[in-house]
């Protein structure tokens, strides 16, 4: 049975008029995942630190004092100080918020563009279909990393200043070129859900087709695109962290682990904690968006219960 009002097919009758639909079924199973629990307190406890870092440190993170160059932790400094002096835990703490927002920012534009190009392949098919396809098919074949250092270099190039500008220049080259995977889910999912029932009768009423694609279509196609970037987000943590190691990806004054990775790059025999910590910082958000990605496929999948 398929309620054509919300376009969400139901999966079980709990009683006279309440129906559940497969996003809250899926809920209700996720509540009960240990797995999904653990990764979500993480996640809420990293943007706690992102929103609101004051709490956590009173340290200026720019602060520099070179009295304490490359001193071990400490009480007074529990993640010691790096190669200027500036206090390490407090920019862990403040690096979270860039990037957090780097990950965030580039997943949310990844699967805005995919699935939006995905979406009117899959729906609207033949020469459509195939120009989109091409098109994705030539970003998808340019190496990440090599397509990343010519648009950042075309940025740095243009002289671009400030903490945002740079973030969002970042952002930009990171979904620019993983977009097209975002798009081939969707695509994916539209060929599939616009041969159900629920769709041929809204076209035979005469529903147009934008109509059609965001009141019928979108609803039913946006869960694997959704667990793809939740998936991602964790991925484009790691990748901004990458660029920044290589030197271009975020940089003064913007503040991230990436960056405080890319510092101690070579004082790692002298100075392990300005690595140790901040990289363990980043796995442990990358490993919790994994989990989250991996909990919500589960319950979003019924042939995975």
């Amino acid at each position: 049975m398929t309620d054509l009002t919300t376009a969400e097919p139901v999966l079980r009758d709990t009683g006279p008029g309440k129906p559940r639909s497969l996003s809250s079924d899926a809920w209700r199973d996720l509540r009960r995942r240990p797995l999904f629990i653990i990764a979500g307190a993480v996640i809420l406890l990293l943007v706690v630190i992102a929103v609101f870092p004051s709490l956590f440190t009173s340290v200026d993170p720019y602060h520099k004092d070179l009295d304490h160059f490359r001193e071990t932790p400490s009480g007074a400094a529990w993640f010691g100080y790096d190669t200027q002096g500036r206090d390490v835990y407090a920019r862990v703490i403040y690096g979270a918020r860039w990037s957090l927002l780097v990950g965030v920012a580039a997943s949310v534009l990844t699967v805005l563009i995919g699935g939006f190009l995905g979406i009117l392949a899959g729906y609207f098919g033949r020469w459509v279909d195939g120009l989109l396809s091409r098109t994705a098919e030539i970003f998808f074949g340019l190496p990440f990393v090599l397509g990343a250092i010519v648009i950042l270099n075309m940025v740095r190039g243009a002289n671009i200043r400030g903490a945002l500008p740079i973030v969002g220049a970042v952002v930009l080259s990171i979904a620019v070129l993983s977009w097209p995977v975002a798009m081939r889910i969707m695509r994916s999912a539209a060929i599939s859900a616009k041969q159900q029932d629920y769709v041929k009768a809204a076209r035979a009423l005469g529903a147009s087709s934008s109509r059609v694609i965001f009141k019928h279509l979108l609803p039913n196609c946006v869960a694997p695109v959704l667990v793809y970037g939740t998936i991602a987000l964790g991925a484009f943590i790691g990748a901004e962290a990458t660029l920044s190691f290589l030197g271009i990806g975020l940089r003064d004054p913007a503040v991230s682990w990436g960056v405080m990775i890319s510092d101690s790059r070579n004082y790692v025999r002298v100075a392990p904690h300005m690595l140790l910590f901040p990289a363990g910082f980043l796995t442990a958000t990358v490993l919790a968006f994994v989990m989250l990605g991996d909990a919500v496929r589960e319950a979003l999948d019924p042939k995975l219960r």
